[in-house]
């Protein structure tokens, strides 16, 4: 029988919670939209890969930068501003679209400035869960998180290609702008948090970002698990080619094409609320490493295949898999990281993160542009599986990883200047 999810027993984590949940379905909505959107304007497979530029560059230029600030400011304070100027690009886009202005620059340049938002509002809403509940809760709000952001990209998806059949492009772009709201009054409801900053980092500067690499650097199991995260989403990004597999491939509508794209949500929700009901999670290095094997042996599947049924469940087994791994990944990270400095290891985590879809849309794009998409996605599944190997081998602790090891000898740890002390933002009572 399902129990409620421990940490959504902390009000102040289920508003967040419920906030991204609503918030998150319409920026799904949006991203496949903008797919869509950008196949229909261009047929180049190349074009599609534009948008993935368009994400990764901000993303590379300021996320150490939003990490830092994380670190130095109230986390709150940056999300609601973050989440404001979110809903007013997500409306700008939809005018565009509507008046029958936009081009695809137009989107690029958006989803650009979307870029910067999240290379900003990252760090400060993933460092923020932590300080919203008990220690012992966060494995459960790690595979919660995922939870909804996974229902939202069940939902998102499949509402898209009906919404853009029924009321037309803009539509999906309105209902994203009106979704952020949803986080706005969570983060209302809130109220104020309790965060340790470090003195020295009290503003953003080159050493405090210089001190999270040399953090990162100093824990293996943190660092070969970025760094599996960025080969496996580089080489097997499937969805970017997602348009042009649907219509030329298995040769199916925009409807058929949103109940595609949706797949890979359903097999994370499912996996993910597997996960919530697991007290603890034990055996975390094997876990993460067999899931990211099999999403790529499910990459290659969804390529070779020229069936809707299958391509869907190979879809739906990649995002089972990828579940997994987040979740395991997440749990190693956050737990092994003071929260003085886990604003700058979210924040270079987002690099590895999104840099890996965004260069691999790059990547599939360019070969599909030569060769066909089948034989990028196809490529791509491989190298996934060869990459992950050769990180297992050079790091093979992580297979052995249990998940209650101490925290490695030597680390090296961010702390302030000499005769510099933690010191916790003062909390107002609610």
């Amino acid at each position: 029988m399902l129990q409620i999810p421990p940490s959504l027993k902390h009000k102040k984590f289920f508003y967040l919670w419920l906030g991204q949940l609503i918030s998150i379905t319409g920026t799904q909505m949006q991203l496949w939209a903008l797919f869509w959107h950008v196949n229909q304007l261009d047929k180049n497979p190349i074009a599609l890969g534009g948008i993935g530029v368009a994400r990764f560059l901000p993303v590379v230029i300021f996320s150490l930068i939003g990490g830092a600030l994380a670190d130095s400011v109230d986390r709150r304070k940056v999300m609601f501003i973050t989440q404001s100027v979110a809903a007013f690009l997500a409306l700008g886009l939809a005018l565009f679209t509507q008046f029958e202005n936009i081009t695809i620059w137009h989107i690029y340049l958006i989803t650009a400035l979307q870029a910067v938002v999240v290379a900003f509002d990252g760090p400060s809403r993933q460092a923020l869960i932590p300080n919203l509940l008990p220690k012992k809760d966060l494995p459960n709000a790690f595979s919660m998180t995922f939870t909804a952001f996974q229902a939202g990209a069940v939902l998102g998806p499949a509402l898209s290609g009906v919404i853009i059949a029924s009321f037309g492009q803009a539509a999906v772009y309105y209902f994203n702008a009106i979704s952020f709201a949803a986080v706005l009054v969570a983060l209302f409801m809130i109220g104020d948090v309790p965060q340790s900053i470090a003195e020295r980092s009290a503003g953003v500067s080159l050493e405090s970002i210089k001190d999270g690499f040399r953090f990162i650097l100093s824990k293996p199991i943190i660092f070969s698990t970025m760094l599996i995260d960025f080969v496996a989403t580089f080489f097997a990004s499937a969805s970017t080619l997602m348009p042009i597999i649907a219509t030329q491939v298995l040769q199916v509508g925009v409807v058929e094409y949103g109940y595609l794209s949706a797949a890979s949500a359903v097999g994370a929700v499912a996996v993910a609320l597997v996960f919530s009901q697991i007290k603890e999670l034990r055996n975390q290095g094997k876990i993460f490493l067999i899931a990211v094997i099999v999403f790529g042996i499910a990459t290659i599947v969804f390529g070779f295949t020229r069936s809707l049924v299958v391509a869907w469940i190979a879809i739906a087994v990649t995002g089972g898999s990828d579940g997994a791994s987040t979740i395991v990944r997440n749990t190693i990270r956050q737990l092994q990281t003071p929260d003085h400095v886990r604003g700058r290891m979210t924040s270079i985590n987002q690099i590895f993160f999104m840099g890996g879809p965004q260069l691999g849309e790059i990547e599939a794009g360019s070969v599909a542009q030569f060769f066909g998409a089948p034989f990028a996605v196809i490529t791509g599944g491989i190298g996934c599986i060869v990459g992950t190997l050769l990180v297992a081998w050079k790091w093979p602790q992580l297979w052995s990883y249990y998940g209650d090891e101490p925290i490695e000898a030597g680390e090296s740890t961010p702390t302030p200047s000499a005769g510099a002390s933690m010191i916790a933002n003062r909390v107002r009572k609610q």
